[in-house]
Order: C-alpha cells, then structure tokens, then sequence
C-alpha cells in the first residue's frame, strides 16, 4: 500500500471515529487514528464529561486502546475535527505521545478538508522523557 493509500484510509478512519464522540459540552467532535509501527491502527474519540477535568482526549483514548493492546511503538497519527482550522494535539496529549515517539508525524484535517502537518517534536519542543527521571 502507498503512503498516499495509508493516508487516505487513516483520514477515513479518524473521521467515522469522530463521529462516535462525546462531546455534549464542547460540541468539538475529534477523532484519531494511531498508527502502530507494526501496522495496526488504533482509533480514538474524545468523551467529554460534566467533571471538566475528567474528560478524554482523542489522541489519549487511541494511545490508551493501543498500550491495552500491548502496542507502543506508533509512527503517524492522524486527527480529524469538526473545527473550522486544523487543530494540533493539546498539551496533555503531546506530553502523554511524546513518551512512545519523540518526532511522532501528526496530521490534522478540518472539517472542511483542510489540512495541516506537523511532527510533535515540532510541536513539544522541550519535553519531559523518562530521561528526565534519572538521578544524576
């Protein structure tokens, strides 16, 4: 399959995931297809909660289907919104990707189709790693 092939279909899945979210308070539907290096793909959707703090992100809930599916090694993640601009992950879900791939390739596609790339090392400059939890 080509990359062109992958992509198309990863675009596919992110948006019929989105359409499964639960977002009756931020009315912000997102959808996340994770790419495993293996190549499974695990979704995502975020489900909102009336305990703000207590909701899930879509890339969370993608990265944590696949952690329970004994998978972390990913190299592409794919979100699809209902936003009107492409949107990047937050912070919470940069940090909890960046544990798995440092320079993980993320695109982003608006509801319109609009689309923008980035990679997460771009995007989380200066991360907190498990490096940073070695005694000197």
């Amino acid at each position: 399959m080509s990359s062109e092939q992958r992509e198309t279909e990863l675009v596919t899945a992110a948006r019929e995931v989105m359409r499964n979210s639960y977002a009756p308070y931020s009315r912000f539907r997102v959808g996340a297809a994770l790419a495993a290096a293996d190549g499974r793909v695990y979704l995502g959707c975020n489900v909102e909660n009336a305990s703000f703090p207590a909701g899930l992100c879509a890339e969370r809930s993608a990265v944590a289907a696949a952690v329970a599916a004994g998978t972390t090694r990913f190299d592409y993640l794919v979100l699809a919104s209902d936003g009107d601009v492409p949107t990047p992950p937050c912070g919470i879900c940069r940090q909890v990707l960046v544990e798995f791939e440092p320079s993980l390739p993320i695109l982003s596609v608006a509801n319109d189709g609009r689309s923008e790339r980035w990679t997460l090392s771009e995007l989380l400059a200066h991360p907190f790693t498990p490096r940073d939890l070695t005694p000197a």
